[in-house]
């Protein structure tokens, strides 16, 4: 057996395991990466982020084209199958791949390919053929979908948000099960395509972690769209019959559609990692518990990304990773505040980003705050693209203007979001609401959504 001695060896190449990767040889150290799967990425770039953003847009286009009036005239009618709308992703994974490889290649950082498990505390045994050892680890593996043991997704009409990319046929009929933000990008989605769509919601409201007015905003325009949404609901059982699948609610409802998809909740990839060879265990859904450094009970052991839950974001995972690398570099980083500077971002049609204190928490916190406005159907830009659906809130202290909070439903809000973040981001006064009022923007732009929303909020102080 092959033995092979580093610095850190991170186990997964998704956005965690990479961007420690990257941070790590930079600051000197020889690292190793361990990915099971053939191709770099992880979940993110194969399963989850890319394909789904993918799709996304590939319906967004084929929607618009059968609007025009032109392919109305023609006639145009077909309709593609999810993996046929989903085959320009391929393309889109590809270009990452390679990229991503080449990140690794130019760096000098070993790719291993095998199931990476912990033999000893200082000790990963990749499949039977080799043994890598390290003063570190960074545990970087992901999720995949929860599955409930009393669900039977071998039956070919239900799916999770993995399986459905592979779906080959639309359906008439969806029941999505689970309401978050899987949930809700893929109602979305699908409604978009004319199929009927039913959300099972197991809380009182969409999305209960937006601020209210933006979570009531993504309610009402689904329910616009023609989304069905129940919410406060449980499912007894499910069960797939000859023509489709049928859900029965503890409330006594039963609701049949075509096809369902299971979207509630997410499993760490925690398993078959031999934790117990390291005094380490994760929890019922598999995720692992760290500290404030992204260390695990065991200090030289490192877990990052969709392993340790919420937020459960590509973007956060890269940025843990690197964290968790400077702190083995010496350098000392706390995880409340890079929660804090972590964007949420949402692709259903239209976008939802947000970042800092929602109204409710700043309410609940008796902070003196004001509100600014700016509704996107007042926005030369957005009219003049079609898209008048949406708002930007911004949330500031009265006293000092300091931005509190941002919050955005519309098109291009993931985008839009960062201009809020790097304000909010500036030392002092600098972070306040009159930076937006003073700076000139391009017109016609969304951006210029920040004066008018500043303007807006600061009217309201007299």
């Amino acid at each position: 057996m092959r033995k092979e001695k580093f610095d850190v060896v991170v186990i997964g190449s998704g956005p965690g395991g990479e961007g420690a990767a990257m941070q790590l040889t930079k600051g000197g150290k020889r690292v190793a990466v361990v990915e099971r799967h053939r191709l770099v990425g992880g979940g993110c770039t194969h399963w989850g982020t890319i394909p789904s953003k993918a799709l996304r847009f590939a319906i967004h286009q084929l929607t618009e084209a059968y609007d025009n009036p032109i392919v109305q005239t023609l006639g145009a009618n077909h309709r593609p199958t999810v993996a046929e709308l989903t085959r320009s992703a391929q393309q889109v994974i590809g270009k990452q791949v390679s990229m991503r490889e080449g990140f690794y290649h130019r760096n000098d950082v070993p790719l291993f390919c095998g199931n990476a498990s912990f033999a000893d505390p200082n000790t990963v045994q990749v499949d039977t053929q080799l043994q890598l050892k390290a003063d570190s680890f960074i545990i970087a593996v992901g999720s995949r979908p929860y599955r409930p043991a009393d669900l039977d997704f071998d039956d070919p009409r239900i799916f999770d948000s993995d399986t459905i990319l592979s779906l080959d046929h639309i359906p008439s009929s969806m029941t999505i099960y689970g309401a978050g933000v899987i949930g809700c990008e893929y109602a979305s989605m699908f409604r978009k395509l004319k199929i009927k769509i039913n959300l099972i919601n197991s809380r009182a409201q969409l999305l209960d972690f937006l601020d209210d007015e933006i979570s009531g905003a993504l309610h009402y325009h689904l329910r616009d769209q023609g989304v069905l949404i129940r919410h406060n609901e449980a499912y007894e059982s499910i069960e797939g019959v000859n023509d489709g699948v049928v859900l029965k609610t503890h409330s006594g409802k039963l609701i049949k559609s075509d096809v369902l998809l299971w979207a509630a909740g997410r499993t760490g990839n925690s398993d078959d990692l031999g934790l117990e060879n390291v005094g380490l265990q994760a929890d019922h859904r598999g995720y692992l518990a760290v500290n404030k450094a992204f260390q695990t009970e065991q200090s030289h052991i490192y877990a990052v990304g969709d392993v340790i839950g919420i937020p459960s974001l590509a973007s956060a995972a890269y940025t843990q990773g690197r964290a968790a690398a400077r702190r083995i570099l010496g350098k000392v980083v706390e995880y409340e505040h890079l929660r804090e500077s972590i964007p949420t971002g949402i692709y259903t049609s239209p976008e939802i980003s947000s970042i800092g204190a929602t109204e409710r928490e700043l309410t609940d916190a008796k902070v003196p705050y004001e509100v600014g406005c700016a509704q996107f159907r007042n926005l030369a830009r957005a009219q003049i693209l079609g898209r008048p659906v949406g708002i930007l809130k911004l949330l500031f202290h009265r006293e000092t203007l300091e931005i509190l909070g941002v919050h955005c439903f519309g098109i291009n809000a993931a985008e839009i979001i960062h201009i809020g973040q790097a304000i909010m981001a500036q030392p002092g006064k600098a972070n306040s609401l009159s930076y937006f009022m003073e700076t000139t923007f391009n017109y016609p732009t969304m951006a210029e959504a920040y004066r008018v929303a500043a303007l807006n909020g600061f009217n309201r102080l007299f």
